[in-house]
């Protein structure tokens, strides 16, 4: 359902976008309404990034759980939403990621029809290149395993990705001679403020309270039970509490009395360039030996890229000289073209990467008390599919089929959902 029905905003459309142009764009509406606190709800929402502002827009628009609050501490959007590189893809291969991550992109493929919201999904497609026989078997088998799973992926030859992409290194004496690539035709990007405002906008039509400026700083417990949670707004209560909070989780957990989580705390970078004219119409990724990078062209030009974790842990939401090295050297090591592009700005979000770098969305051990965290490098893409599955979870007390196996008790069990095959190392991830 999308927020016809009980909308309380006008439909964009075509007409309207015409007659505000002719009339000097005086009759919009704000897009969310900029609620106030009550006293008590039926459940309140900690975090208004993409995962809690989609958690909330589902519970009103197909649980009809329309008494819900958003509490965002800072603005909407402000966290690592606004601060990644706003890749989409569903090329995961090992059980519990697979039926995930393909319905992720399913919903994101009729979002902004949905959402009334042009959230600017990009099908460009991801093209993830291998340098040796070694890192082609493991893609093979990746892929192998989607098209099992009935999730599409083809594989190029060399002469293939050069005719996609013709300006990469393919030069014999490369530092990573390029031998092919993986492609995922269906993935691709979208804009990462329109995705939070889509959703918070469709969520306020139904009924959803957004409270931007409202920090979380304790929780009400009660035999046993989370009951609210005490705000730098005032005390607020409800029957259920979930947290999609990312690189703060494990602080509002120790809050919560959950103990210590399996997830750590790291910083992620991201980078754009000046914008250049059109250059690179997909999305291309490779890892290699010590080596990590993605990249893609943004609506404007800019080069939107980045890499791996900084490796230790730091709630820092700025970079530092020897992951721009790093960055920077993988680019070139692929795209020396980009040599004379100028890099524009830098930020990094905050990782809440878990130990085998998979994430939960799980009902935890104290009543009232729900979890969504574990996001690692994957936060982005699975926006509608994590908000979908925790609204399910949390409006039913149990976890959907999709979600069944992110759950905190696989760690009890020892059935980790180990993509990379690290292990339990959260910076490998």
């Amino acid at each position: 359902m999308g927020i016809d029905g009980k909308a309380r905003v006008k439909r964009y459309s075509a007409l309207q976008i015409l007659k505000q142009g002719l009339t000097g764009h005086t009759g919009w509406q704000p897009a969310w309404r900029d609620a106030s606190p009550k006293p008590a709800y039926d459940v309140i929402i900690i975090g208004g990034g993409g995962h809690g502002l989609a958690t909330a827009y589902y519970l009103a628009s197909i649980h009809g759980i329309t008494n819900v609050a958003v509490l965002e501490k800072g603005w909407i959007g402000g966290g690592n939403s606004g601060r990644n590189t706003t890749i989409v893809r569903s090329n995961y291969s090992i059980e519990g990621n697979t039926a995930f991550y393909e319905h992720s992109l399913k919903l994101w493929e009729g979002l902004s029809q949905e959402l009334n919201y042009n959230v600017m999904f990009s099908q460009r497609g991801h093209l993830n290149l291998f340098f040796t026989p070694a890192q082609r078997d493991g893609l093979a088998r990746r892929y192998n395993t989607m098209r099992l799973n009935g999730i599409d992926g083809e594989f190029l030859t060399r002469a293939q990705v050069e005719k996609m992409v013709p300006h990469l290194n393919y030069s014999d004496d490369a530092r990573f001679p390029i031998m092919g690539g993986f492609f995922q035709a269906r993935a691709g990007t979208a804009r990462h403020d329109a995705v939070n405002w889509g959703y918070a906008r469709a969520a306020s039509a139904l009924g959803v309270d957004i409270i931007q400026n409202c920090e979380v700083t304790g929780f009400i417990h009660q035999a046993g039970q989370i009951v609210g949670v005490e705000t730098s707004r005032g005390e607020i209560r409800a029957e259920k509490t979930g947290m999609a909070v990312a690189g703060s989780t494990s602080l509002l957990a120790k809050m919560a009395g959950l103990g210590k989580l399996p997830i750590e705390s790291h910083k992620l970078q991201a980078f754009v360039s000046e914008p250049i004219k059109p250059f690179l119409d997909t999305v291309v990724v490779y890892s290699a030996y010590h080596g990590h990078f993605y990249i893609s062209q943004s609506d404007k030009g800019g080069m939107v890229f980045g890499g791996d974790l900084d490796g230790h842990n730091s709630y820092a939401q700025r970079g530092n000289l020897p992951i721009y090295n790093n960055v920077a050297g993988c680019a070139m090591n692929v795209m020396p073209a980009l040599g004379r592009v100028k890099v524009l700005r830098q930020w990094a979000g905050i990782m809440d990467m878990s130990m085998d770098g998979s994430p939960f969305i799980t009902k935890t051990d104290i009543d009232g008390l729900y979890l969504n965290a574990g996001w690692c490098y994957g936060g982005f893409k699975a926006i509608p599919g994590s908000g979908w599955c925790f609204a399910h979870t949390i409006a039913h007390d149990r976890p959907h089929e999709i979600n069944s196996l992110l759950t905190l008790d696989r760690f009890k069990y020892g059935r980790q959902i180990d993509e990379s095959g690290h292990g339990p190392f959260p910076k490998s991830h």
